[in-house]
């Protein structure tokens, strides 16, 4: 392409030479004014001087002309994936590859935007790809797109763009959808009290109510009923301490586009109110202070213990008004208050005329109506006076049998306690383990739960187990307390005990059946706690429904697990054997899902300011496409059934000659005869 231009090189710098012009214009209408003869020729004469200043020429320069660059972004994210909009973009995307290929002038570069933790990021992706663009060259910006993006700018001039922007909306418009939203949530809430939920159910197709229901770590479902399209506030129980997942499902409703949005995740962390143990010594000893010490370290705990010093039974001549003792609270502790203890614990307890049988039947009740019972037995356990010959039997785990040894020997941990989460991985224990002895063993035998601990010949030390909602365990012996004074390189007294209490009081990291999964790094691990010889196998529900079962394998400290890439985005649904639990991928409630319907509301406002139009195409391999036109610049860029991508007639110039207009001996010549005709007139 070829184009010819006047281009001028004034000899002196272009204000001097307006400055001459603008004076001689001066004098010259000053001589029209008052009619001097000569006037006009003379005027020439300056003009054709200011003309020989300027130094016109013509340039004839050889230009290529540049095409222009359309940017087509295609939304790629989940919400694209319901009905049939991705083909709806194929099929846009399709369209601008033919148009750029008939049309030389015109290049496409297209990019594509996924869903990130954030949402959907469609102008990120856009402003990578205008990166690469010339701003001058671009023509416009398709986004094919349902609209549910989250990025989209405040304010539109931050683009910085000098071209339309059109949206292609792919989807139907007119569809329905019902969606559950979590309004407010709580980050914390104590365990064993509920925690308040705002959550609002919306439907384009219905009002009335809908049934919504929560469950907890994907255990069993607990219902309720809202009003649609209300803020209601729904309380769930937070059942254990750490990270609770509770999900939130909504019932279909009349219209869906998917269920996905019915459903909704929020994770509480569960905290432990203060813990109220009740320990309760029946008679002076060394291990007494060592159980106060351990509890009381313990901030989490609010301790009550009482040590029985002088029981009914015990005759000497010192008055009574002289004794300045505290009588044994039973009816308060035992009757009026039992259930606000979390843990009691019986430390060398001797039955005795202190409390009457029925007081341990309400103990017994206690226990299996989900409390926790410690017993630590000592010679009196063994005897007449033994807790096991109360009501309290029902629920302990050891019968004793009547003998006592004394003598030093090293506690063994079990093949169930070298995997029971109590004892397993102990400091100095396994096979051969490193402690210090014990001096004292109270035979007894096994009724039932777990023995973790044992003597060399076999002889139950600490045997923990479920009864009824709680659970009790023993210890078969008054000389634990060695370990916390050191004795022969002591033990570990502290931790061990702590599992205990913990696992009494129902700590679900220290469950002897548990199953716990956790995303990282794009893949899932579940981990399963197990006292079974196999786990058994894992199936796994992805957040689109899918299910996978596989089998698990055991890691060096008997635990088992597996780790397989993970699939989506949401939150997965686990189960082996009788266990549950839930894992989230990503966010709990993904941007992308809370709301499917295709919709425009997002982008108008940069439509509007860069002249572009949305257009509605459908679903499908047969979508309702807009034409596609090249428009001038400056004219409208959309209008109806038609988007406009704007010719910038860029080029570069490859050559380039430039000639004189007029001579300069031309231009010497007229000046001397306008000066010559100027001073003829004046002489006639």
């Amino acid at each position: 392409m070829n184009a010819t231009a006047l281009d001028f090189a004034p000899l002196i710098p272009w204000p001097f030479l307006a400055g001459l012009t603008g004076f001689a214009l001066l004098a010259i209408i000053l001589g029209a004014w008052q009619r001097l003869a000569g006037w006009l020729w003379r005027s020439l004469a300056v003009l054709a001087l200011a003309l020989a200043l300027a130094n016109p020429s013509l340039v004839e320069e050889e230009r290529d002309p540049l095409a222009d660059i359309a940017v087509l972004v295609t939304d790629r994210s989940a919400s694209m994936e319901v009905g049939e909009r991705t083909e709806a973009a194929n099929a846009m995307a399709a369209a601008l590859r033919q148009q750029a290929e008939t049309d030389p002038m015109l290049e496409l570069v297209e990019v594509e935007a996924g869903t990130s933790a954030d949402g959907t990021m469609l102008f990120e992706a856009l402003n990578g790809a205008l990166a690469s663009v010339p701003p001058d060259r671009l023509a416009g910006v398709i986004l094919t797109t349902d609209g549910q993006i989250h990025d989209a700018p405040a304010d539109p001039a931050s683009l910085n763009l000098n071209a339309p922007v059109h949206q292609a909306m792919a989807g139907d418009r007119n569809a329905g959808d019902r969606r559950l939203v979590i309004e407010e949530a709580p980050r914390y809430g104590i365990v064993g009290q509920t925690v308040a939920f705002l959550l609002r159910v919306e439907d384009d197709a219905m009002q009335g109510t809908a049934m919504v229901s929560f469950r907890f770590e994907g255990g069993e479902p607990q219902t309720h009923r809202i009003p649609i399209g209300r803020s209601t506030r729904v309380e769930v129980p937070v059942e254990r301490r750490g990270q609770n997942v509770i999900e939130a499902e909504v019932e279909p409703g009349p219209q869906e586009l998917s269920l996905i949005n019915n459903r909704a995740a929020v994770s509480v962390n569960g905290v432990r109110d203060r813990l109220r143990v009740l320990l309760v010594t029946g008679e002076p000893h060394n291990g007494a202070r060592a159980w106060r010490n351990l509890l009381k370290s313990d901030p989490s705990v609010d301790l009550v213990h009482f040590t029985i010093l002088r029981p009914p039974d015990r005759r000497d001549s010192t008055p009574v008004e002289e004794l300045a003792l505290i009588g044994f609270p039973v009816q308060e502790l035992f009757v009026e208050r039992l259930s606000e203890f979390d843990l009691v614990i019986f430390d060398r307890y001797r039955r005795r005329n202190i409390m009457p049988p029925i007081y341990f039947d309400y103990i017994a009740r206690y226990v299996e109506d989900g409390g926790a019972l410690l017993v630590t037995a000592g010679p009196p356990f063994a005897g007449g006076p033994s807790l096991y010959r109360t009501p309290l039997a029902a629920v302990l785990p050891v019968r004793p049998t009547g003998y006592i040894t004394d003598g030093g020997f090293t506690p063994q941990t079990t093949a169930a306690g070298m995997r029971h989460p109590v004892t397993a991985g102990l400091e100095g224990g396994g096979e051969a383990p490193s402690w210090g002895r014990w001096l004292r063993q109270i035979h007894g035998v096994s009724l039932g739960g777990e023995t973790l601990l044992q003597a060399p010949d076999g002889n139950p030390l600490l045997v923990v187990q479920r009864s009824g909602e709680g659970r009790a365990a023993i210890v078969m012996s008054d000389q634990t307390w060695l370990w916390a004074r050191g004795f022969e390189g002591g033990g570990p007294y502290a931790e061990m005990f702590r599992r205990v209490a913990h696992w009494l009081m129902r700590e679900p990291e220290l469950d002897e059946e548990r199953l716990t999964a956790y995303a990282n790094d794009g893949e899932l691990h579940a981990n399963r706690v197990t006292l079974a010889d196999a786990a058994p196998p894992l199936q796994i529900t992805w957040p689109d429904g899918e299910q996978e079962i596989t089998g698990m394998s055991q890691d060096a400290d008997g635990r088992y697990s597996v780790a397989v890439p993970a699939n989506g985005s949401g939150l997965v649904r686990l189960r082996s054997g009788d266990l549950t639990t839930v894992a989230a991928l990503g966010p709990l409630n993904p941007l992308e899902y809370a709301d499917l319907r295709p919709t425009g509301e997002n982008l108008t406002a940069v439509l509007d300011a860069m002249g572009g139009g949305l257009f509605a195409i459908g679903e499908g391999a047969d979508a309702r496409l807009p034409d596609l036109r090249r428009t001038r610049l400056g004219a409208d860029q959309a209008g109806r059934g038609w988007l406009g991508l704007q010719r910038n007639e860029r080029y570069i110039v490859r050559a380039s000659h430039a000639r004189p207009v007029l001579p300069a001996l031309i231009i010497a010549l007229l000046i001397a005869a306008f000066m010559g005709l100027g001073w003829w007139r004046e002489g006639k």
